[in-house]
């Protein structure tokens, strides 16, 4: 995590540069700024800009940002970037005197809950976290989300659940993947209230909304489904020389649509180091925000499985089959679920990252 804490008083530095290294030694990536009259001090960096220049450039640059002072220069400080609880960076504060610390702005994605928790570790202070999941002691599916690397879907559906296990409705539960460590009892899927027709006969309430963690947008076993998306797809890319962009996307998007499944579930894309620098493929990542690595010849021969061989793509490359190959290798010896899918040029193959869904 890369963390940018900032101080104002002498009191202030001191306790800034006890969370400094705190954080140093959790092997966090971290900066600490305070006035300049204490900087030398109190051994951090001068804060030389104001105050909301400082936080408008590590809105932006930062995952989580502390304040070790009040609470109403942080807000002031925060308030002209607050945009989106799926993008904003954690935000917490604690006193100088470390009495109190307090997650103040995304909590659950963010990380600011678990954030104030470790201040609160570091210096004693009392943590003070106030979203409602946490007060009642209930499951929160944005920080299960974060902490299993899944895209939410719809923002409004994971309110809407959160509502419902607020008001103590039944919440549905299903995972096209293994799970470990216990369900939670809020995820039972229906609850028992009342009697029925015979006397002392309960009557179970099937749930309305429930959250699936799938690959496939048409996964709706419930009429509200909040579905959660693993990111463990891997786009294996073999291509001619200077394919544009557009062909590759257009490929790519074409194969992952005959599986239903999001781009938001693709974590890499992978080729043959002939392609580490195809204008074509570094675009159709950047545009996604998909990391792309390559592989030798002889790494990718050394791939075990079935594939597809290319007696042409052989002659070119020294491999029989690329984008194959790349996938499964990419995925860590993963699950090919598309053969080479061909055309204008373009291969494209997809594999799947052997994974689990954790409650924690």
């Amino acid at each position: 995590m890369k963390l940018s804490l900032i101080s104002f008083t002498r009191q202030g530095g001191l306790l800034c540069q006890t969370l400094f290294y705190g954080f140093l030694r959790e092997g966090h990536d971290c900066e600490a700024f305070c006035m300049p009259k204490y900087a030398e001090e109190c051994g951090l960096v001068p804060l030389e800009e104001s105050l909301g220049e400082w936080c408008g450039s590590r809105f932006s640059q930062a995952d989580a940002l502390v304040f070790v002072g009040a609470c109403g220069i942080a807000v002031r400080g925060i308030a002209p970037f607050v945009r989106d609880k799926r993008k904003d960076p954690a935000v917490a504060v604690v006193d100088e005197k470390a009495g109190f610390v307090i997650s103040l702005l995304s909590g659950h994605i963010g990380g600011a809950n678990e954030l104030t928790l470790k201040i609160a570790e570091l210096t004693g202070a009392q943590p003070v976290v106030t979203t409602a999941t946490d007060v009642n002691g209930l499951f929160a599916v944005d920080v299960f989300a974060r902490q299993n690397g899944m895209v939410i879907e719809h923002m409004a559906y994971a309110k809407k659940v959160s509502a419902a296990l607020l008001d103590g409705e039944p919440v549905g539960f299903d995972s096209d993947f293994p799970v470990k460590g216990q369900i939670p009892p809020e995820l039972a899927g229906t609850v028992e209230t009342g009697t029925g027709a015979e006397e002392g006969t309960a009557i179970k309430h099937p749930p309305a909304s429930g959250i699936a963690v799938t690959l496939h947008e048409t996964a709706s076993p419930w009429p509200l489904t909040l579905r959660l998306y693993p990111r463990i797809v891997v786009i294996g890319i073999g291509c001619r020389k200077d394919t544009p962009a557009e062909r590759i996307e257009e490929r790519a998007l074409e194969a992952l649509n005959r599986h239903h499944i999001p781009v938001c579930c693709v974590c890499q894309a992978a080729s043959i180091d002939l392609k580490k620098e195809e204008p074509g493929i570094l675009a159709f990542c950047r545009k996604y925000g998909i990391p792309y690595r390559t592989y030798s010849g002889e790494e990718l021969k050394g791939v075990r499985g079935d594939f597809s061989p290319s007696a042409f793509v052989a002659s070119v490359t020294g491999v029989d089959n690329v984008c194959e190959r790349a996938a499964v290798l990419a995925s860590g010896q993963g699950t090919l679920i598309q053969n080479k899918y061909a055309g204008d040029g373009v291969t494209i193959a997809l594999a799947v990252k052997k994974w689990s869904v954790r409650f924690e």
